[in-house]
């Protein structure tokens, strides 16, 4: 260093001094707290690295282990439970194969931007969802609280999906397996079969009368059911002991919760490629129908699917970033996490078909045994002749093939008395069109699958297992997005606010454990998130793009990377995305008014499910869940541009100062002594900087060189700054 080099960094340091002091004098003169107050500026004589070069000042921020570690928490996050039950179901329902066209082209379109950029602000401003959007623009403070809103919502209805699962789980270590057959009612005379599982199936009968005790509709509570009481319970103890230590706890669970669920499903491909009639599953699977992927509802179901797969709008994705360093290269985290999520994806419905067509295979062998008996029944009483049956069928042994070729000859001989011959057409494509999703693919199809399974209950225990630790993967990512941005606001103890969010969690989530309680599940995940999401996205682009500015955001991408961005982005974030985002919550808004309002109730006495129109108060319920959703983003707004908070009363603002940046942050001024900023100080979190250089009034100069990124350079000239967000100080 220059000899002088000391007076020179004294001079500066008084200068900054001095123009925060001139800031700071534009403040209510009646503040007293402020003329109390004053700036410190560490000194870092000790650090033999100029600081024009901008080099990174670390703070008391926790940061990842290791890459792989974030990595992991990421993909345990963006893949949940909705790539098992989900994705196989829209690629069944929407043409194959040929829906995976529509899907990557929608995943390069609005997945991988907006993922880029959840992940970009995250990372170069360091704070949860509540600092990011603040910063950007304090009228804005409010996309951060919706998005806490949201994933409230949304785990108090998840972690009951991980409670269902530990019961089924804990109901594996038994064989048979209890949802294997229907139970046996005695009574005085006899014994027979339940009528509500002979009506339907066994893990029907299981799923909706052993596990859930379900009610006939929303209006009939029932009570609690302590069976899943208890394991939700044990749902949220797992969350809160995961998640109280933040990434330090919940980071090194992710070796386990997330690649479980890959050991799981190749185990279960590898299994299921080796049944019978599994690659009858995959060819329907992929089967392509080209036709079906020109209808605009394949292309919006895709959109959705793609959105939320990606976890976008939560805040977990920028909470998770936010513990990164700033030169991490969050462009390749992007692409690598939107794709092993799509390959995920694929796997799961590659191990979903296989095991299907292995169960419409049984189905089908039943099927042709029990009409064959028919056709015999018929050929004793005379009504088939014994001329139509081919010489070389054997009714003993039959084969589908040979079945189907009989059935084909009676259905032309006797084409007017056909159906009354009560004869069924049994091919596997039939059984395999059921589009079965959701709980209905998890708890009853596939579990009835695994009954037929050669040690059954070991493929039972893995696969419940699987399904708790995709639920616990999300749901770590879901609470960090509540968590983090709580902390870093009102800076309370990460530790105490976990305690209190699980337990509270808990207690709400109540509701979802009573009889009815799967209504409720229902209620929620049509209603308190999707278009909540929608909007929250929209205005994060429209804040990053419009507000903040794209050129300034593509420069501080260019100074983190450590390279341009391809325009590509440029073009997506400016134009295609917001463009498509509309269209998207336009579709959803009237896909939402076309479909009534409703639930699918479970009847007991005709063992079949029916649809039920909400009453009244639930679709109060069901409004109110999504106003509350994204009541703050107006909240907020209105309350920043009336100014009815001020920042002054009950507690000071502060300005943190380091590398050039200013921004406020609340503390708590206690004393006369107390300084405005206090360098070093353990609670401090340095404020986001963006950009290498530092920006800084020289001797002389007339004018101070503004910053490009950020809402504030250091000096106080800011009508020099027209493109700058606009801020509260």
């Amino acid at each position: 260093m220059p000899k002088n080099s000391k007076v020179v960094k004294r001079e500066l340091d008084d200068e900054v001094i001095e123009s925060v002091k001139d800031l700071l004098s534009n403040e209510d003169s009646s503040d007293d707290a402020f003329k109390k107050s004053e700036l410190m500026v560490d000194d870092q004589e000790e650090k033999d690295v100029d600081v024009e070069e901008g080099s990174d000042v670390e703070d008391e921020r926790p940061a990842w282990n290791s890459k792989l570690q974030y990595i992991l928490a990421q993909v345990g996050f963006s893949v949940g439970l909705g790539n098992v039950w989900r994705f196989p179901y829209l690629c069944q329902k929407n043409g194959g194969g040929a829906y995976l066209v529509p899907y990557l082209i929608l995943l390069l379109i609005i997945g991988i931007p907006l993922f880029f950029l959840e992940l970009a602000v995250g990372q170069r401003i360091r704070r949860g969802s509540i600092g990011v959007w603040n910063y950007i623009s304090p009228k804005l403070g409010g996309i951060g609280f919706a998005s806490c809103v949201v994933c409230f919502f949304v785990a108090l209805y998840y972690n009951v999906i991980i409670g269902w699962s530990l019961f089924y789980f804990s109901q594996s270590f038994q064989h048979p397996l209890p949802w294997d057959q229907c139970p046996l009612v005695k009574n005085a005379s006899h014994t027979f079969v339940e009528p509500e599982c002979e009506k339907s199936s066994a893990t029907t009968y299981y799923w909706y009368r052993e596990a859930l005790n379900i009610s006939s509709s929303l209006s009939e509570s029932g009570g609690l059911n302590w069976k899943m009481t208890i394991c939700l319970l044990a749902a949220w103890v797992m969350v809160c002991l995961a998640m109280i230590k933040g990434i330090q706890s919940s980071g090194k669970i992710m070796y386990f919760s997330s690649l479980f669920p890959y050991v799981v499903l190749l185990c279960f491909l590898i299994r299921g490629l080796l049944l019978n009639g599994s690659v009858d599953g995959i060819r329907h699977m992929f089967t392509p129908k080209l036709e079906i992927m020109l209808e605009p509802k394949v292309w919006r179901e895709a959109a959705t699917q793609v959105f939320f797969a990606l976890g976008l709008g939560f805040g977990g994705v920028i909470a998770f970033s936010s513990y990164n360093k700033r030169d991490n290269n969050c462009h390749f985290d992007a692409v690598l996490v939107s794709f092993i999520n799509f390959f995920t994806s694929v796997l799961a419905t590659l191990v979903v078909f296989a095991v299907l067509g292995f169960k419409a295979n049984i189905i089908n062998e039943k099927c042709v045994i029990q009409n064959s008996e028919k056709i015999l029944k018929l050929l004793k009483m005379g009504n088939l002749s014994q001329d139509m049956i081919p010489h070389h069928i054997n009714f003993s042994s039959i084969t589908a093939e040979d079945y189907n070729l009989v059935y084909d000859i009676i259905q032309k001989v006797k084409e007017e008395e056909f159906d009354s011959l009560g004869l069924k057409s049994c091919q596997i494509e039939d059984e395999l069109n059921k589009a079965v999703q959701g709980t209905g693919l998890a708890f009853i199809a596939f579990t009835e699958a695994m009954t037929h399974f050669p040690a059954s209950p070991f493929w039972s225990v893995m696969f419940f297992l699987m399904l708790v630790n995709l639920g616990l993967g999300s749901m770590f990512g879901t609470i960090e997005g509540i968590i983090t941005p709580i902390v870093d606001t009102f800076k309370v103890r990460k530790e105490i606010l976990t305690v209190i969010c699980c337990l509270v969690a808990f207690f709400i989530g109540l509701i979802f454990v009573q009889r009815s309680g799967n209504y409720f599940v229902t209620m929620f995940d049509d209603y308190s998130a999707t278009l909540p999401l929608l909007i929250v996205v929209i205005l994060e682009n429209i804040a990053v793009i419009r507000i903040y500015g794209i050129d300034k955001f593509m420069e501080d991408l260019k100074d983190m990377l450590g390279f341009s961005p391809s325009q590509y982005y440029y073009y997506m974030w400016k134009y295609v995305s917001p463009f498509v985002l509309l269209c998207l919550l336009i579709a959803s808004i009237v896909q939402m008014g076309l479909s009534p309002p409703g639930y699918n109730a479970w009847i007991e006495d005709t063992a079949m499910e029916e649809f039920h129109s909400y009453p009244t108060w639930g679709m109060i319920v069901c409004i109110s869940l999504m106003v509350l959703a994204i009541l703050p983003v107006p909240i907020v707004f209105m309350v920043r541009r009336c100014n009815l908070i001020d920042d002054s009363s009950g507690s000071l603002a502060s300005v943190s100062y380091k590398r050039g940046r200013i921004i406020k942050e609340p503390v708590n001024l206690e004393g006369d002594d107390t300084s405005l900023i206090h360098g070093k100080s353990p609670s401090e979190v340095p404020s986001p900087n963006f950009g290498k250089n530092i920006y800084r009034k020289q001797t002389g100069s007339p004018t101070l060189d503004t910053a490009p990124n950020g809402r504030y350079g250091i000096g106080y000239l800011m009508a020099d700054m027209p493109d700058m967000p606009e801020s509260d100080l």
